[in-house]
């Protein structure tokens, strides 16, 4: 796992977790303070779990920021980080089987193939640009 940090004030803003990054079992991939939550699972035929359902909870917090995630499924994607001040600070590539989290900063993203699967993933909900965006 690569995680990225502000060149202002060392704060985590983006990681990026490599397919070979993940060993058997379940591996916890954001901090458990992040908004946007995410586990890789390396599991055996026959595993299962206990069958459950998740609780409501009302969660007030005035710094909450959207977070987002991309998953590449197929091809590849270039991701550009940006830190809190819209400098760049990283621009890895991504690959099948890689993910990215933006935690905080910007961030944008170049298709390097055609055919390109992504799954996004963010905190919701989904406000519209006016309130959750800021163009860079």
């Amino acid at each position: 796992m690569e995680k990225i940090y502000s060149k202002i004030n060392n704060q985590l803003l983006h990681q990026i977790v490599r397919f070979s990054d993940i060993s058997s079992g379940r591996i916890n991939l954001s901090d458990d303070d992040k908004y946007i939550q995410c586990a890789a699972l390396n599991l055996s035929k026959g595993h299962t779990f206990k069958p459950h359902k998740h609780n409501i909870n009302k969660r007030n917090d005035d710094n909450y920021i959207p977070q987002e995630s991309w998953c590449v499924i197929k091809g590849s994607v270039k991701c550009i980080f940006y830190d809190l001040n819209d400098a760049i600070i990283a621009e890895p590539v991504l690959y099948a089987g890689d993910a990215s989290f933006t935690y905080a900063g910007g961030h944008n993203y170049l298709i390097l193939e055609d055919n390109t699967i992504v799954y996004e993933y963010k905190t919701g909900p989904y406000q519209g640009q006016k309130i959750d965006k800021t163009f860079i």
